[in-house]
């Protein structure tokens, strides 16, 4: 049995992307999307055609993040910040909401919406994910919504897929 399989190319080159990023945690902030914007570029895509839209804290990034998917600008929306563990549960609220929001924006809009949030338990940890030892997340966040934006388009018209017969007007 042959299954056929489908890969996205991993071209930025035309493609729009907002990024979403959390001023709290600024320093690790700031650098997952210095990461992010790499990424892009690299791929083929233009500094120009990537903006951000810089809010308080995580928890506010579903919100704007749906604002932006809404707008018609973009082919892809990343959501990037950092919520670092204290010694109080509301580091479990805002990464818990703050991911359950974002993946929600994503279902409620059709756009691909990307989690690019670190959490960890310091900020050392944080900043090993934001470009020190463990790569940076920003990065790996904009690989995952080139390659989402791109695997849609592999995607033929509801009308030819095979199988599905033409809703009668």
């Amino acid at each position: 049995m042959a299954v056929k399989e489908h890969k996205a190319p991993l071209d930025a080159k035309g493609r729009r992307f907002g990024i979403v990023a959390s001023r709290f945690n600024e320093i690790v902030s700031r650098r997952l999307v210095e990461g992010a914007v790499d990424c892009f570029v690299r791929h083929g895509g233009k500094e120009t055609d990537i903006e951000v839209y810089w809010v308080h804290g995580a928890f506010e990034l579903p919100f704007m993040a749906k604002n932006v998917a809404q707008s018609g600008l973009w082919d892809a929306v990343l959501c990037l910040g950092a919520v670092v563990r204290g010694e109080t549960p509301h580091f479990d609220y805002v990464a818990g909401e703050a991911a359950r929001g974002i993946g929600r924006v994503g279902l409620e809009t059709g756009l691909p919406v990307v989690f690019g949030v670190v959490t960890a338990d310091t900020m050392e940890q944080a900043m090993e994910r934001a470009g020190a030892k463990g790569g940076n997340k920003g990065w790996d966040a904009a690989m995952s919504a080139i390659e989402t934006v791109n695997m849609i388009g592999t995607l033929a018209p509801a009308g030819r897929r095979r199988g599905v017969k033409k809703a009668r007007a």
